[in-house]
């Protein structure tokens, strides 16, 4: 099982560094759907293993200087108290209920499909809102940012998925002017902090499975640097559209595994109320 554990995290690594989208688009679903890990630990677990894999990203794009920090900390100052939040009120319910797996499995899922349309529609969503983003001034500008990052910090917390493709598009169409180097420079050192805090915050309620963090960790560092090498071989455009539409095919399992759970439930409650 952990050489299984290892390709898995080869895998992911080798796509993250073709193709630059967070590797909890992949793997957290990986560990629910082929694994069968619960999604609360996989959820946990793929926080600190994201937040130790960018730090060293988000090491090397600051030596290269292409990071915007008034862009980090103003999504970090709407990411990281919304992260804090949600890990309370997650902290309110039982993570191994039901009724955590299924939120964790439908916010997961949610988060699949707005990272598949930001990889499909990027150039058609900047299109539309480009022109009428240009004309805000820097001050909505500024709160624009921090309504993104509370709203990552949401989805990152519960689903571990939102700061790749869905904060580079954000980024993308608020900085118009920033060169694509410091955009992603950016939204790989906005994603350590808040991973990291989320992932502190699932440590404390026991969903962490560290064995699992450190076998992952194995297979995707050597993963991403090769991926790394040969992302400018590869054609972007194919790997991209074969990304997003392996992503809503999990989103689509996700979903109807949870309406499937969901029918009877629905089905009971008709027949209770119709004596």
């Amino acid at each position: 099982m952990a050489s299984l554990y290892i390709a898995s995290g080869f895998g992911v690594g080798l796509l993250v560094g073709m193709t630059g989208v967070g590797g909890g688009s992949l793997m957290t679903p990986l560990l629910i759907l082929l694994f069968g890990i619960h999604p609360s630990t996989a959820v946990g677990t793929d926080l600190l293993y994201a937040a130790a894999t960018k730090t060293g990203g988000s090491i090397v794009h600051n030596i290269a200087r292409s990071i915007h920090w008034p862009a980090v900390l103003r999504l970090a100052s709407g990411s990281i108290p919304a992260s804090i939040l949600t890990l309370v009120a997650l902290s309110q319910l039982d993570l191994n209920s039901g009724a955590a797996r299924s939120l964790v499995n439908v916010v997961l899922a949610f988060a699949l499909i707005l990272t598949a349309t930001s990889l499909i529609f990027r150039k058609t969503i900047l299109e539309f809102f480009r022109e009428r983003l240009e004309r805000l001034d820097d001050r909505t500008i500024a709160w624009a940012t921090v309504v993104v990052g509370v709203a990552l910090g949401v989805l990152v917390s519960i689903s571990s998925v939102g700061a790749g493709a869905v904060g580079v598009t954000a980024l993308l169409l608020l900085y118009p002017r920033l060169p694509m180097a410091r955009i992603v420079g950016s939204d790989i050192a906005h994603a350590v902090p808040l991973t990291l805090v989320a992932g502190i915050g699932h440590w404390a309620m026991g969903s962490i499975d560290w064995q699992l963090m450190g076998v992952l960790l194995t297979g995707s560092l050597p993963g991403i640097v090769i991926g790394s090498y040969f992302a400018t071989r590869v054609p972007e455009t194919a790997l991209r559209l074969l990304l997003a539409v392996t992503l809503v095919v999990v989103a689509t399992k996700l979903g109807s595994d949870e309406w499937q759970k969901a029918m009877p439930l629905l089905a009971a409650s008709t027949q209770n109320s119709h004596p």
